[in-house]
């Protein structure tokens, strides 16, 4: 499925809260779904075109209440029939990420192991950070939610972000570790010679 009618789908999801505006709606995501789903408002308002077009939301009859230019949409029963039809569909292969701190350990014997355990011991501080923040963010929802019946929902992505932390800071360790054990080598050391079989036979890693 094409990323904008993934973003169609998202502003669905978060109009079942109450109607927004396109301001609302990128607010609200950025408060709640920012760590695993983001839109942009290049993003938002041409797609809240194309849901009114189609018939899956509309206008109020109000000016936003915030007191910003635009109006409030909400989602029709057309909408939310069609939000409910994507929910049934199994969610799209996960994108290939792309990953500095990766693709420098790829190449990390051109570099002093030093350097590349100092990349790693501070994406691991960043790690334990976001871990922090995932906490503070399960608490407040319990706090200010109790009772709500999308918490328990809600609190499975926090649960997801906060497992993803746990592994990366144990990889972190791991490869901290490795690294520490390694001696420190010039970065401008010649490549030693390698036959081509010994070269990844995967094709992601080719170029």
């Amino acid at each position: 499925m094409a990323r904008t009618s993934r973003t169609g789908q998202a502003i669905l999801g978060f109009l079942t809260w109450r109607p927004m505006t396109g301001y609302d709606i990128r607010k609200a995501m950025a408060a709640s779904t920012g760590n695993f789903w983001s839109e942009s408002f290049g993003q938002i308002y041409p797609a809240l075109k194309r849901l009114v077009a189609a018939g899956d939301i509309e206008p109020g009859a109000a000016p936003a209440a915030n007191g910003r230019a635009g109006r409030a949409y909400r989602l029709t029963p057309r909408g939310r029939d069609r939000l409910r039809a994507w929910l049934e569909q199994p969610p799209a292969a996960r994108e290939p990420p792309r990953n500095e701190l990766l693709l420098k350990l790829f190449f990390g014997r051109h570099n002093d192991p030093a350097v590349n355990a100092r990349h790693v011991a501070r994406h691991r501080e960043q790690a334990l950070a976001r871990l922090e923040s995932y906490a503070a963010i399960e608490r407040d929802l319990r706090r200010r939610h109790d009772g709500h019946p999308d918490l328990p929902y809600w609190l499975m992505t926090v649960s997801y972000g906060r497992r993803v932390e746990r592994a990366l800071i144990g990889w972190c360790d791991d490869t901290l570790a490795e690294l520490d054990g390694r001696e420190t080598t010039s970065p401008t050391a010649p490549a030693p010679s390698a036959p081509a079989q010994e070269e990844p036979a995967d094709e992601r890693y080719r170029t």
